[in-house]
């Protein structure tokens, strides 16, 4: 059925519930799985907070540490199931375009990824990048709640 289930994380308690769904999914059909966190390049004029209060160089160590973390913890996880995984940190303005470039290159052929359950018009207003995924995949996608 799958033999390489991608995983997007952002190390929220939300997003570990879909890493342990898609570790869970990946050792009972016997596939491999990549996990992937997409961290947002430092803009100077920003409304995201860590960006307000940091300067580009702090920034980009405080993300970093953040995505390191995030990985080790998913990484933990497949471990713990006795599953093959890979760790991957990039960056990019549009995550959800991440998603689909590393999901290409790793020839995945599920992607897994938690969502917050946003309706009417704060989805509309945030704009999620599992919606953004969801509506231009190519591949299937798994939305864990």
């Amino acid at each position: 059925m799958y033999h390489h289930i991608l995983i997007a994380t952002d190390g929220s308690e939300l997003s570990a519930r879909a890493v342990e769904h898609g570790v869970n999914l990946a050792r009972a059909v016997g596939a491999k799985v990549s996990f992937l966190t997409v961290s947002e390049p430092f803009h100077v004029f920003s409304l995201d907070a860590e960006q307000i209060e940091d300067t580009a160089p702090e920034y980009k160590k405080h993300a970093e540490a953040h995505a390191e973390r995030a990985l080790a913890s998913a990484a933990e996880v497949a471990r713990t199931a006795g599953v093959n995984a890979e760790t991957i940190h990039r960056w990019g303005e549009q995550p959800y375009e991440v998603i689909f470039e590393v999901a290409e290159a790793r020839r995945c052929d599920l992607i897994v990824m938690a969502s917050h359950g946003r309706r009417g018009v704060s989805a509309l207003l945030l704009g999620s990048e599992t919606m953004k995924v969801l509506t231009h995949a190519t591949r299937p996608v798994l939305v864990v709640r």
